[in-house]
């Protein structure tokens, strides 16, 4: 993070940017080796220096939002360069600063804004700027305007005080900054070219100093802008929440009745209502998260600024308190609604789960019941089979043996009535064993395959 900018904060890890240790070192200190990455950790505390202004001056500064990507944006920077005939930044250079007329030109790239920033000494009488701006006719904007700001440094005396009455009072913040030394006045509101007026009355400030301080006034101009951008979002997804939160009362109603019979078609809407609210939420993660930092940030400049008040108006954290805060509360309200609707449709969606899987659990069983019904029934008839087949083979048999004994008269004297009677239980005992040894073997057979 670079001069507070918290939004331009990229965390990764070793793994993803772990290049070869030969690659890691570059220069020396002391005669040892460096790491490549020190002389960039180093540098960036001095990445962005506060411009060296003097009142009376005039500071133009225009916040582009790059939907364009930042090739659009580094295009545009290059051109500027070219028209003044000096050397474009690289392409993965994040600000740039270069002389035009009288002034600087500063341009600063962000994660998702653009800012280009344009000092000039003014005319002390009139107020106007010695020289035209770069924003006029040939400026080709990388994106849409999200922030314009004015600011006018002027030398504290009594006849530069009387700028304040410009203002709207309804909504003029006014207050002493730098111990005494300056005052800040703005109305929040914009002029006719669209841009956000501030006043900076100073007196004995070092060039460093009123830089710093218009810095932190910039910024807060900025960041309180791009901060309330997610308001509009938390109104827009506020009616869809509270629809959601309805149908899932009326589900969960519907388990609390223990409507089981048509889980499955519960357990769907649940799942369904879960996916759009993930949708929404995906799709405002990084919104709500942007406008947590940057009110982030204009809270730092705010403190930063130190103020005090004058009487009869309102200091500019007074003011901003006011406004910001009950719209970073309604976006923080929207997001815990999601998170807290995430949880509540999880545990309904889970419950069901519970309540499908039992039931299949039951029907499983059920399923398993019924065949071993079958499966007994099968047994039996098998067994019924048997009989009916150990029976008819004997008769068979035995009819066989009649025929034999009547033809044949194997055993003389014995009537051939006794010895086919005699040989009925033993051509039943006969047939029903080999029916198990078949059995048996089909058995083992059966139990060897499986």
């Amino acid at each position: 993070m670079s001069d507070g900018r918290a939004e331009e904060l990229k965390i990764t890890t070793d793994d993803e940017l772990a290049p070869p240790l030969e690659r890691l070192v570059t220069g020396s200190v002391l005669g040892f080796p460096a790491h490549g990455g020190r002389a960039s950790a180093l540098g960036e505390v001095h990445a962005r220096p506060h411009p060296l202004l003097e009142a009376p001056c005039l500071i133009l500064q225009l916040s582009f939002m790059t939907e364009g990507g930042s090739a659009v944006d580094q295009a545009v920077i290059a051109e500027l360069s070219r028209r003044l005939g000096v050397v474009p930044p690289d392409a993965v250079a994040r600000h740039h600063a270069m002389r035009w007329g009288q002034g600087t030109l500063r341009w600063e790239r962000h994660t998702e804004f653009s800012s280009y920033q344009w000092d000039c000494p003014i005319s002390p009488r009139s107020g106007k700027p010695l020289q035209e701006s770069p924003f006029g006719n040939g400026f080709n904007p990388p994106g849409t305007v999200i922030s314009g700001t004015r600011v006018e440094i002027r030398k504290w005396s009594p006849a530069t005080e009387k700028l304040i009455g410009t203002f709207d009072p309804t909504s003029l913040g006014y207050s002493i900054v730098e111990g005494g030394r300056a005052a800040v006045a703005t109305d929040f509101r914009q002029d006719g070219d669209g841009l956000t007026r501030i006043l900076i009355l100073e007196r004995d400030l070092s060039p460093a100093r009123i830089g710093a301080l218009t810095q932190r006034l910039i910024d807060i101009e900025t960041y309180r802008t791009l901060a309330m951008l997610g308001l509009p979002l938390a109104q827009s997804l506020s009616p869809r929440l509270r629809r959601m939160e309805d149908r899932l009362a009326i589900l969960t109603d519907k388990m609390r009745r223990r409507e089981r019979h048509d889980s499955q078609a519960l357990l769907s809407e649940l799942t369904e209502l879960a996916a759009e609210l993930e949708a929404e939420a995906a799709a405002s993660l990084y919104r709500f998260g942007a406008s947590r930092a940057y009110d982030g940030i204009v809270q730092e400049r705010l403190e930063m600024l130190n103020e005090s008040p004058v009487p009869g108006y309102e200091t500019w954290a007074t003011f901003l308190q006011r406004r910001m805060a009950p719209a970073m509360r309604t976006c923080r309200s929207v997001e815990e609604r999601q998170a807290s609707l995430s949880r509540k449709l999880s545990r309904a969606a889970d419950l069901l789960r519970s309540w499908v899987d039992v039931e299949m659990e039951r029907q499983n069983r059920d399923l398993l019941a019924s065949m071993n019904r079958r499966a007994e029934l099968q047994l039996r008839l098998q067994q019924t089979v048997e009989g009916l087949s150990v029976a008819a083979i004997s008769y068979y048999v035995v009819g066989l043996i009649a025929y034999l004994v009547k033809g044949v008269h194997l055993f003389p004297g014995i009537p051939p009535e006794t010895i086919t009677a005699a040989a009925v239980p033993v051509a039943v005992l006969l047939m029903w064993l080999l029916v198990r040894r078949i059995r048996r073997k089909h058995a083992h057979h059966s139990g060897r395959g499986g």
